[in-house]
């Protein structure tokens, strides 16, 4: 999945309240590879024998570094840190480091703004429509949903929409922090035209992905994070890079 930086819209959902919440990259404990590979069949997941492995906070260091270098407030590094490294965690590997460059890239040529903060247009009891004034994907998504997760503690459901986006890593970072809070999470995005309808001469859909994420019972969980078309184009570009 890919949202280009001209995405100009973000759903965020937490519904309901749920049993406690259960394993994901959020938290330390529950983020051992055995689980993972558990959650990513078929994907190498472990390292082999004589393989360089790098800690997770070098990783989160260096990403928070290039970012700063080009003028991105450290918060925001931070935040942008967490949603790749999360997702090369999880076995998203098209949505992981290698997407740094691109990142590095929209805030160096002012095509993303490295400073600033999301603001709320208009909001209700159990909505809100929020203006991302243009900033990192991840710092627009996380103030989203996690006013998303305040709303449903509070009315019992919680939709915000963004506008002014733009990348925001894999979906499933988001749907994982309402997990978290031992709530039902969504969340969705669009993204430029590059799919070909049937029977279409012209790209008309995005690849839209989404994620769905809620907790069962004895620690399971069951989370979903997905393109809208046959394949995440995110992954088209890993593939052809290697």
């Amino acid at each position: 999945m890919i949202v280009p930086s001209n995405a100009v819209s973000g759903r965020y959902v937490a519904l309901g309240r749920l049993i406690s919440s259960s394993s994901s990259c959020l938290q330390k404990e529950t983020t051992s590879f055995d689980k993972l590979r558990t959650s990513n069949r078929g994907l190498r997941t472990m390292a082999n024998p004589g393989d360089n492995v790098v800690p997770i906070e070098e990783v989160k260091r260096f990403i928070v570094d290039c970012m700063s270098k080009v003028g991105t407030d450290r918060s925001h590094a931070q935040q942008l840190a967490d949603v790749l490294v999360c997702g090369d965690y999880r076995g998203h590997y098209s949505h992981g480091l290698n997407r740094l460059d691109m990142y590095v890239r929209d805030v160096d040529k002012k095509v993303c703004l490295g400073t600033g903060e999301p603001k709320i247009l208009k909001e209700r009891a159990a909505s809100a429509w929020v203006d991302g004034n243009n900033l990192l994907g991840p710092v627009v998504g996380n103030f989203c949903i996690d006013l998303a997760i305040k709303k449903a503690k509070e009315a019992g459901v919680g939709w915000v929409v963004a506008k002014g986006s733009n990348h925001f890593g894999i979906a499933g970072w988001y749907t994982l922090r309402a997990l978290e809070q031992g709530l039902i999470g969504m969340s969705f995005t669009n993204t430029s035209p590059i799919m070909y309808p049937t029977r279409s001469a012209k790209a008309a859909l995005g690849t839209n992905p989404l994620s769905l994420a809620a907790s069962g019972i004895n620690g399971d969980s069951f989370v979903l994070d997905m393109a809208t078309t046959t394949v995440a184009i995110g992954k088209l570009i890993w593939t052809s890079s290697m």
